[in-house]
């Protein structure tokens, strides 16, 4: 057998010593002291604990579900989700270097805002069950429908991000679209009652606004046309990036639409598999052209 090799990858002390110098050199993603961060598990049960609180009795603990008083149930729950919620947006602020400060008003303003999400949710799950003829009953769409998933998890993690919680939303929406393939920017506003059907694949940006009643299929993207730069060639942030939806718009599977400038108008359809980066009045039908089909016989030469 060969002798081992004088100069092998580094070992014991002196590979300590080189994992130490590497978080040195950089800084921006090493971080000591200061309290814990956000935790994905934590941010999970803290999902939950939303979930529980919306849809009582259909993702509870067991005893929840015996409750036939919706205050006493409300009485139970609420405590233990804004606990939760002080401690993930404290969590959350101390991630994006800022004084954890605040955290129980901005809760309290999140927990405010259960009642008008529930009515929105109710609706996303009356959208699902009328659009859906597969949807045998509301109970179904709740517990197996990607598009509502994501839209719960959205509607929460939307009101984290308007009170400036950004870590926190981002890691709900990410929870979300790990489960159900379905891309929700936090930051993005979605009226009531819309239907994401099937879902996987949906990318829905930032400064996206999703009129009342839409449905969108699965692939679709309403994505940037361009990335305004500053003076400095650093990407500008915070302008309006993402298309609008009017209301009750549909959007086949496949869709491209792209631009902040770019407007679907009310009622209108575009079509599966299409490009659009201009707007669309009310009304009115985006469809690419019709392709042309041939139908032969198996195993003849399509040529």
């Amino acid at each position: 057998m060969g002798s081992a090799p004088e100069h092998g990858p580094p070992q014991g002390d002196e590979a300590i010593r080189a994992i130490a110098a590497s978080i040195a050199a950089h800084p921006a993603i090493a971080r000591f002291g200061g309290g814990a961060l956000v935790d994905p598990a934590a941010a999970g049960r803290l999902l939950g604990a939303f979930r529980e609180l919306v849809y009582p009795g259909f993702h509870s603990v067991p005893h929840a579900a015996a409750h036939d008083d919706a205050e006493t149930f409300a009485a139970e729950r609420v405590p233990a989700l804004r606990a939760a919620l002080v401690q993930g947006i404290a969590a959350s602020a101390r991630a994006e270097g800022r004084a954890d400060a605040g955290a129980e008003a901005i809760a309290d303003l999140v927990i405010a805002e259960v009642p008008a999400m529930r009515a929105a949710l109710a609706e996303d799950v009356d959208a699902a069950y009328r659009g859906d003829p597969a949807a045998r009953s509301k109970a179904e769409v709740v517990l197996c429908y990607p598009g509502i998933l994501a839209l719960t998890a959205h509607r929460f993690a939307n009101a984290l991000w308007r009170h400036g919680v950004i870590v926190l939303a981002r890691m709900v929406a990410e929870i979300a679209h790990s489960a159900t393939g379905i891309d929700i920017h936090p930051g993005a506003t979605i009226g009531r009652g819309v239907f994401i059907d099937h879902g996987t694949g949906v990318v829905i940006g930032e400064t996206c606004t999703i009129g009342a009643g839409c449905r969108i299929y699965q692939g679709v993207t309403l994505g940037a046309k361009k990335f305004e730069r500053d003076a400095d060639g650093s990407l500008r942030k915070g302008s309006k990036r993402h298309p609008t939806l009017g209301e009750r718009v549909t959007v086949y599977a496949g869709a491209t639409i792209l631009g902040g400038d770019t407007v679907i108008g009310d009622g209108s359809v575009v079509a599966g598999g299409v490009f659009v980066m201009q707007s669309v009045p009310a009304g009115h039908l985006v469809a690419a052209q019709k392709a042309q089909v041939r139908v032969l016989p198996h195993g003849e030469d399509p040529a």
